[in-house]
Formats: C-alpha cells, structure tokens, sequence
C-alpha cells in the first residue's frame, strides 16, 4: 500500500453573519480535503482544520513539502511516514502552520489504514464505546444579544439534539459574563452540560473573580481561562483557587505541550487538536500522557475526527460541534451522510476510516485552491 498521489484543495465558505469570543471574530469556515491514493488503488479522503486565511498555503505545505517526502512509502507504516515529514518542522519557520499540514497528511494515512482494514478508526484506536456525548460551542457575543436570547438558545441547542453548549467568556467584565453564563444555565435546564471559554481572555485575576463568581453552578470546565504569555503558569494559578475543571490544549501544537500544561499542573482536562498539531499520530502521544496522570481528554472542534479519537479511548468525555448550521455549514454541505446527533449523543460511524463521504459539488464550489503531486 504505497502513498501515489496526495491531492489537497483548500475551501472557503463565508458565513452569513460574524461569530466572536472574547478575543476574535469569524466570517468564514475554512477546511482542507485531503485525498491520498495508493498504488494498489485505495482512496483516502478526510477533511481538517478551520485554517482562516492559511488555506492556500497549507495546500502549498503538503503538496511542495511533505509529499516529496513520503511518497512511495508505505502508508501502514504510519510512524514512519509521520516522521520524514515532521523533519520540515526543523528550520526556523512557522511550525504550527507546518504542524497542520503533517495533520492533514496524517489523518489521511489513518483513513487509508482503516480503508485497508475494513474498520473505522475508532475501532482501530481501541474501540472503548460506539457513542459519546455530544456538546454545541456557543453562547457566542453579539450585538443586541441578551439574557434571555442566551437562554434561548441553549433551548435549541437541547431541541438540535445537543447534550449541552461551551459558551463564550472572556470579552467582557468577570462580573458581566457571570450572568451570562447564569442565564445559560437557566435556560439549559437540569442534564444539559454547560462549559465556559474564554479563549486566553482574561489576566489571571480576573479569571479568578470570575470562576469564583460562577463555581456554585453546575460548570463542566472553564476553558482556556488566561492571556498566553504565562498560560501555564496562570491556569495553574487560577485551577488552584476554584473547584471548576480547566481545560486547555487546543493551542499546543505539539503533545510535547501538552506534557507542559500537565508538569505544570495547569490542567484538569486536555482538549489537544489533532486537526492543527500532527495528527492522529501525535494526539495518540498526547492521550497516553494525560492517561497516566489521570487527566481526561476533550477535542477542539472536529467532530468528524474527534468522535473517532475520542470514543476509541476511556478517558475521552465528549465531543464537540457547530450545531448551528450558520456557524458551520460544512456538515450540510460536504458531509450529507453525517451522523446526526440524539438525545445528547452522537453514534461514531463504523464505516471503514473514518467514513467521510463529501459533497463534491460543494467542494468544487467553495475551493479557493487545490493542487496535486504524484510518483
């Protein structure tokens, strides 16, 4: 089964209105599709990432850089070829960005395994459950968005199918998103789980104020509470003051990080991106780390990725999506044999890889760059 060709398109698709935590603002949702052949004619085909402007350099990265790489290397040899691509991390360059194109790389190569092997991906990380919870990232800012919008809804995110939302903190005073988040949990109602975010938001002060504002309520975790300067330092700070869980990772890229965050006693919980740091391959990394040291394991976004990863595995808690459709139209677009969330839950395809069958004419109507390399 060796790698032939690796095609890899970067799409584009603008949102109808603008997204904002505390510190950014999205109007578009981007992705790259990756598809990877094989000499004995098996196709793997995912998709990863929500790269913003970096697409067409992405596209660039795996298809000048890492394929010249690996081509004519056997793809089960996944440490292998995850290797002679990591080695474009070493001159002083962006290395996150080229972290995300060894993702793309890799997360196709495990498609192929599974494809090979005739068993999802879930089945062959080990297989723990066939479903997991399922939670909606929301409670975004908005002009004009009050209390009861808030809380409303958290109510049709409960009617969407959803098992809860990860709301948004941190672009206003600790006092001031307290209330927003009382609000969401008034509208959740009892079993609907509610996070907060704040996206690195806050000082670490701050933080604090606000955790102990809200840690009498029912709070899954607090995400990502400080600036990124002193992170580590300041979760662990912050971790010590409140009895809400921290989680934070998705801004590592690389497990090594993550290994930082638990030496520093930062984290209660790791929500480590495969689709932006390495793939498969280093999330695995990643999760053995956190399962020594009793830390459980969340995922940024991905679910098409993430609900493999993390139901393989006994310490993963849930998954999470863009339930509304405005906010991620990927689903309705490239994805229309999805699974669709019930009661809270999401069942993982056991279609082999990872399942993935797209859209094509959306893909070709939302590409914004594409190129192939070959043998």
């Amino acid at each position: 089964m060796k790698i032939d060709s690796i095609e890899a398109t970067a799409i584009e698709i603008p949102l109808p209105r603008q997204f904002s935590g505390s510190v950014y603002a999205m109007t578009t949702r981007c992705a790259i599709v990756t598809r990877l052949r094989t000499t004995d004619g098996l196709e793997a085909l995912v998709y990863n990432g929500d790269n913003r402007e970096h697409g067409p350099e992405l596209v660039r990265l795996i298809v000048e850089e890492l394929a010249p790489l690996v081509l004519g290397m056997d793809a089960g040899a996944y440490e292998a070829v995850w290797d002679r691509a990591f080695a474009t991390t070493m001159p002083n360059r962006d290395r996150k960005l080229v972290m995300e194109a060894i993702a793309c790389l890799d997360t196709a190569v495990w498609d192929a395994l599974g494809r090979r092997a005739g068993l999802s991906v879930r089945q062959m990380l080990g297989g723990y459950r066939s479903e997991l919870p399922i939670i909606s990232i929301g409670g975004y800012y908005a002009e004009g968005k009050t209390l009861l919008d808030l809380a409303k809804e958290m109510e049709q995110l409960r009617a969407w199918g959803m098992g809860g939302c990860k709301v948004k903190v941190g672009g206003l005073s600790p006092e001031q998103d307290a209330e927003r988040v009382k609000a969401a949990v008034d509208g959740a109602g009892s079993g609907f789980m509610i996070a907060v975010d704040a996206n690195r938001g806050w000082s670490i002060p701050d933080a604090i104020r606000f955790a102990r504002a809200i840690e009498h309520l029912p709070i899954a975790w607090f995400e990502e509470p400080v600036r990124w300067d002193d992170e580590a330092r300041g979760m662990a700070e912050v971790r010590r003051a409140c009895r809400i869980p921290i989680n934070a990772g998705q801004s590592e890229y690389s497990a090594r990080g993550v290994r930082r965050l638990l030496d520093a006693g930062a984290v209660d919980i790791v929500n480590f991106d495969a689709s932006e740091a390495g793939g498969i391959t280093e999330w695995r990394r990643a999760a053995a780390a956190c399962a020594l040291v009793d830390v459980r394991m969340a995922h940024h976004e991905e679910p098409q990725i993430a609900a493999h990863m993390l139901a393989a595995i006994p310490h993963g808690i849930c998954v999470e999506c863009f339930a509304d459709p405005a906010r991620d139209p990927l689903w309705p677009h490239l994805l229309p044999e999805a699974p669709r969330p019930k009661d809270g839950m999401l069942a993982v395809p056991d279609r082999p890889g990872f399942g993935i069958v797209l859209d094509e004419d959306a893909v070709r109507r939302f590409t914004i760059a594409t190129a192939t390399a070959r043998r």
